[in-house]
């Protein structure tokens, strides 16, 4: 009983840890500029104007489109190409594929800073610098990796006879792929359009230095500028803040309940 209580108070603490950045942002957020109350405490108005005024100063309508239309095109590509990758690799162990997987996942512990001069100096000879099919091209390079791992040790557990049944009445490779095998991936389909989607959504490092044009700047690389200019306004910074986190958060929590219900589901599979 006690370990309980423990482990409980514990999970309570961590909680705690995690909610109190977004608790005061929320306050700093409703908060006119000339309010003296503290950080901590909420007020008792909603004070919208900081969110107009971060919106348009820091222009993140055009911010929100560009992370759409670079998040939509790379996790488009990832799940099609980390899926087809991974199905060879899963059922067929040559001594080949099992040197391509280890390479595979051997890239996952390079972190992509280390290479950033020969990268930026590839992206300007092709041509890719301040276009969004160079960024998408980066982050579809640099989380493949992650996405080829989990795809294929989930295929490993699917078992080897659905593929038989499916060439016997007929149903060429590609075919049997895409009706029978990636029906059965949305569990870590899931998984990867969490683990990337986030991590394309958020991404600066990438951002900052390969699309440098206000046009096609990201909200992150959007945001960061606007702390710079009106660092003293924390009512506008943290609106500015809260609004490029909100839709992340949504739509993570939503593929979350998915994900779960997907992992009970395949628990039992087979």
């Amino acid at each position: 009983m006690r370990n309980r209580s423990g482990r409980i108070a514990l999970s309570l603490l961590i909680c705690l840890i995690h909610v109190l950045p977004f608790y005061v942002l929320l306050t700093s957020s409703f908060k006119a500029m000339d309010d003296p109350s503290s950080k901590w405490v909420m007020p008792g108005y909603f004070y919208l104007d900081n969110f107009t005024n971060a919106w348009k100063e820091a222009n993140l309508g055009r911010a929100f489109t560009n992370n759409i239309a670079i998040l939509v095109g790379a996790i488009v590509l990832i799940v099609i190409i980390g899926s087809i990758a991974a199905y060879p690799l899963a059922r067929y162990k040559t001594s080949w594929n099992k040197f391509v997987y280890a390479l595979f996942v051997s890239a996952m512990i390079v972190p992509p800073l280390t290479i950033l001069v020969p990268l930026y100096k590839f992206m300007v000879d092709i041509g890719g610098m301040n276009s969004f099919w160079g960024i998408i091209l980066l982050h579809v390079t640099f989380n493949l990796p992650v996405t080829i791992f989990l795809y294929t040790g989930f295929i490993d557990t699917i078992p080897k006879e659905l593929d038989e049944a499916a060439m016997i009445d007929g149903s060429g490779k590609l075919r049997m792929f895409y009706s029978v095998i990636l029906p059965l991936l949305k569990p870590v389909t899931a998984t990867v359009i969490i683990l990337t989607g986030v991590t394309i959504w958020n991404d600066y490092q990438f951002s900052v230095f390969f699309l440098q044009q206000p046009d096609s700047r990201t909200i992150t690389v959007a945001l960061s500028a606007f702390f710079g200019q009106y660092n003293n306004n924390i009512g506008w910074v943290a609106a500015g803040s809260l609004m490029g986190a909100v839709p992340v958060a949504g739509v993570y929590l939503f593929l979350q309940r998915y994900f779960i219900h997907g992992l009970s589901s395949g628990a039992v599979k087979g």
